[in-house]
């Protein structure tokens, strides 16, 4: 049974002052008017989403004097969003299916509270058409464009037949009902190969697979139809002609219910993996006054040809190396990289959402005095492993500090201490950087990312890191093939070696720890007074396992050996436990660094970071390290006890199962398919061999590091 009792609330720690940091950040930069009348638009609204973009309403309807009511789930129940809204409702269980899915659920607390308007967000209920029937019947604004819009933009095929009629260019393909596979085969015959099928309702790089060959085709539309049934109960697929070099150029429009509607100029969001954007930049590098100005002008006419009200964004493919372009899509809400627009028009987006849904014109009408001034870029931060082909992370935050400074943005729904769920997308923030020009934005982009700290789960910042820093990013104008091309440029390692230096400075971090701790003796072995020796075992990221001697001097200074012929004498520092802080002189050099030291395990975890400017540990770029002490366990990853043995590498759900027991399967078949964080995730077979168990079936949940099956390789016995 829905619960629509209101929970006391408090305001987050880490949303102090956000309101009018964001404020600081946009109307600094301001090139375009804003109007802030004293009334505000609507005394409440609701907002039907959760995470960094429920936050991120919730500053500027504190900054508007508006009200704000926020939904949770039961994992959510003390996320950052329900602790910032004025009001909270709890509407369901931990899945999306059960809570922010429920569209009654979510309208009800709605009616309820007497909010007088609804925030979507992005994802959810936010590019539902039935939904924004139901708000409008239910006597609530739908802060988005009208359901007809929605519809239109919301099936890529009528979508594209009305872009055409309007003038706006697309890209040749077959957008037809026939969904016969026979005949979709003779389609993409005709199209060519490569070719694209696309899921019709898909969106985010859900139900999208790139078909090189004529004899993939029926497999990938199969794995394509069964992802987008999952994830937009609607198989209906189209075929594209595959662009090879293409750039992915977007503009953002907005209009309001007079009629009226104009851009925003353009983003470029080409850095992508699997269809998910990397990073996400305006302005787009390297585009003449006039392409700006043809990009702009098919965005609007886009807009008008569906009669749309709100903020959207129009989708291009732009073929590299030219200045020909084509209609990708429209998506029909605020997109996850709107701030990068914010920061060089220096208007708020979501002011504007709120004004034009209460029914006022465009805060500007004027393209022409709508301009943009310097260069932004935003990262998306993961918790996931880059150097395990992306796999979601789950876990305890147990410690996080994003970095801070003049034109640094950060966004994020979550604080030091909660958790990342497996229910939902696994996004820690937006890491947003905006400064007077293209290199200086990307050099305060490397600097911050340089500055992130996270501690209890991978993240993605060492990838995001190289991606930016690499050369062909820092020139301009890539293409969507980026990280295919730079792929090994960009890879994260699997394991990364320690330095000396990083070993020694976890060794005085623990033994300092242990000083100012209750003194004396402290459980590890650590003794305050007198000549003591004391031999950790060390484990860096690359697996080396390695002792590591301390002894402690009767002057306060310790010698610390790290290898067996490097022996650093006489090291002298302080920790700072409240401020996670060592300070040391190691081998004659001073360093400073941020020590955080965490629990995995039974093990004992010190993280590293650098914090005196391009100072590093070994001299050569390492600025990071992690050291594991006294002992270590591997997580589970693919394999188990035997070569032949699948685990799951996250919590899921089994989608399908292609082989049976006793089946000879080869290396590298694909023996299971497991959905996890919205995405399909295939499990090969790891060596050569006949299929001796089965830890699951189709339908099934499972737990991470569960035996999903066994291979038995010949000559071994099965298990």
């Amino acid at each position: 049974m829905l619960s629509l009792s209101a929970i006391p609330l408090r305001t987050a720690r880490h949303a102090v002052g956000a309101s009018s940091q964001l404020n600081s950040l946009l109307f600094s930069t301001s090139t375009a008017t804003s109007t802030s009348p004293s009334r505000p638009p609507f005394d409440k609204i609701l907002i039907a989403n959760r995470g960094e973009i429920a936050c991120r309403v919730i500053d500027t309807c504190k900054r508007m004097n508006v009200r704000t009511v926020a939904v949770y789930s039961e994992a959510d129940k003390n996320a950052r969003h329900v602790q910032m809204a004025d009001e909270a409702y709890c509407i369901g269980g931990p899945e999306a299916k059960d809570s922010y899915l429920r569209s009654s659920a979510v309208l009800d607390v709605a009616i309820k509270s007497g909010a007088k308007a609804l925030h979507p967000g992005y994802g959810f209920l936010s590019e539902n058409a039935a939904f924004a029937d139901e708000c409008n019947e239910r006597g609530v604004v739908f802060m988005g464009p009208p359901s007809s819009a929605i519809r239109d933009m919301g099936s890529k095929s009528n979508s594209k037949e009305i872009m055409i009629a309007a003038g706006v260019p697309c890209t040749p393909g077959y957008h037809g009902s026939n969904q016969d596979p026979k005949h979709l085969m003779e389609k993409a015959d005709e199209v060519g190969y490569p070719v694209l099928i696309k899921a019709v309702m898909g969106g985010g790089g859900k139900g999208m697979r790139l078909v090189e060959k004529r004899e993939d085709f029926l497999e990938m539309l199969e794995s394509c139809k069964r992802e987008s049934m999952n994830s937009f109960s609607d198989d209906a697929v189209l075929l594209e002609r595959y662009l090879t070099a293409p750039r992915h150029v977007e503009v953002q429009i907005f209009g309001d219910s007079h009629g009226n509607a104009v851009h925003l100029h353009e983003r470029d969001c080409s850095v992508q993996r699997r269809h998910q954007k990397v990073l996400e930049e305006a302005p787009a590098p390297g585009l003449s006054e006039e392409l700006r100005r043809e990009f702009g002008e098919a965005a609007v006419k886009a807009a008008k040809a569906v009669g749309y009200v709100g903020a959207g964004t129009v989708e291009f493919l732009m073929e590299g190396g030219t200045d020909e372009f084509f209609f990708c899509e429209m998506n029909t809400r605020l997109q996850v990289e709107h701030p990068v627009t914010e920061m060089v028009t220096g208007v708020d987006l979501v002011e504007w959402q709120l004004r034009v849904a209460s029914g006022e014109l465009l805060p500007e009408l004027d393209q022409e005095k709508i301009k943009t001034k310097g260069h932004a870029i935003e990262a998306r931060i993961y918790a996931e492993n880059p150097a395990r082909n992306f796999l979601p992370a789950t876990g305890h935050l147990f410690h996080l500090s994003p970095p801070e400074g003049e034109g640094v943005r950060v966004e994020t729904g979550v604080r030091q201490g909660d958790d990342v769920s497996v229910f939902y997308d696994p996004m820690i923030s937006k890491l947003i950087c905006y400064d007077k020009d293209r290199d200086s934005a990307i050099e305060k982009l490397l600097s911050s990312l340089k500055e992130y700290e996270v501690v209890g789960m991978p993240t993605n910042i060492p990838f995001v890191e190289k991606c930016a820093a690499h050369p062909a990013f820092r020139e301009g104008g890539v293409t969507t093939g980026f990280l295919d091309i730079y792929a090994d440029d960009v890879a994260i390692p699997e394991g990364k070696a320690a330095s000396n230096i990083s070993k020694g400075l976890a060794a005085l971090t623990l033994a300092k720890e242990a000083v100012v701790g209750d003194g004396g003796y402290i459980g590890t072995g650590w003794r305050l007074n007198g000549r003591a020796e004391k031999v950790i075992k060390v484990k860096d990221d690359s697996g080396e396992e390695q002792s590591v001697t301390v002894w402690s001097n009767r002057d306060g200074s310790y010698d610390i050996q790290v290898a067996e012929d490097v022996v650093f004498e006489r090291v002298t520092g302080e920790y700072d436990k409240e401020e996670r802080q060592v300070k040391a002189v190691i081998d004659n050099k001073s360093f400073v660094a941020s020590s955080v030291v965490s629990n995995e395990g039974g093990d004992r975890v010190v993280s590293l970071w650098s914090r005196e400017a391009g100072k590093t540990f070994d001299g050569n770029g390492e600025y990071y390290a992690s050291v594991t002490v006294e002992g270590h366990q591997a997580g589970g990853g693919g394999s188990s006890s035997g070569s032949g043995s699948v685990l799951s590498p996250m919590p899921g759900k089994i989608v399908s199962v292609n082989f049976g027991v006793g089946d000879e399967v080869k290396e590298g078949d694909i023996v299971m398919i497991l959905e996890a964080m919205k995405m399909e995730h295939p499990l090969a077979a790891p060596v050569d061999g006949v299929l001796g168990s089965l830890g699951g079936a189709q339908g099934d949940l499972i737990q991470d590091g569960q035996q999903l099956f066994v291979v038995t390789a010949p000559g071994e016995e099965a298990a």
